[in-house]
This record gives C-alpha cells, structure tokens and sequence, in this order.
C-alpha cells in the first residue's frame, strides 16, 4: 500500500530564522522553498535524502483562523506543541562538538543508551531534536 513518508511538519515561529538554524546550524539542506502567495512553503532534508523531507511551517492561514494561529504559536513558545525531529549520526560526540561549535544550545550531551549514544537540543522555536549513534 504505502511504501514511504516523503514528508513531515513541525511548527516554527519565524521561517527565516528556522531556515538558518536548520540550514546554517544543524547542515540541513533546502528542499524547498516557495512563495504561494498565501503561504511559504518551505522545506529541508539531510542532505542527499529529498525524498523525506520536514515542512516548516509558520502556524496560520490557510490551515488555521488567525485566533487559532495565536493559540499555536503561544504552545509553540512554551515547548509544548510536542514537535519532534530524531536523527542519526555515525559519531554521535563528533556532531555535537561541532554543532557546539556553531551555536547550538544543548538540553543534554550524549549520554550511552541501550540502543547507542544520542544526545538532545532544542530548535530556537522549542521543538525537541535529538540525534543518535546507534549502536552497532
């Protein structure tokens, strides 16, 4: 029936800003980005790998009423949309020490797992991101 997920959402406050994080920051690369007059639609992927693709998405028109936007966006700022982004990585210490190197603020170093090494952040909007060395 199915035989793929081309494509995910999460929620950003700022797409321009989104876009140097997830870009500049983190080393993703530009999918998309399209002006549809109502809307941006813009999107970013590892690089090598369009076809999975993450949407983000600034909350409002067409997909919400604007008081509905405003109740998103205040959840957003509170961490709370449950937004999640889960990579892996084939040297879990080396990506977070140049990540750190770039900016990024860390909500817990990489600790050893059961199922590898993994370690967590948060995008400057809230969503939760982690990455993993799985084990091998």
């Amino acid at each position: 029936m199915f035989n793929a997920i081309t494509q995910s959402q999460i929620y950003v406050l700022d797409q321009d800003e989104a876009f140097d994080f997830y870009v500049n920051k983190l080393g993703l690369e530009a999918a998309a980005d399209i002006d549809m007059g109502f809307m941006r639609w813009l999107t970013v992927s590892v690089p090598g790998h369009p076809e999975r693709q993450i949407l983000l998405e600034k909350p409002g028109a067409p997909a919400m009423s604007e008081e509905t936007a405003q109740q998103v966006r205040e959840l957003v700022t509170k961490g709370a949309m449950g937004g999640w982004l889960i990579f892996t990585t084939d040297d879990c210490r080396k990506t977070y020490e140049m990540l750190l190197a770039r900016g990024v603020e860390f909500t817990e170093e990489p600790t050893e797992r059961p199922y590898g090494i993994d370690c967590g952040l948060r995008d400057p909007f809230g969503n939760r991101i982690r990455f993993t060395q799985p084990k091998a």
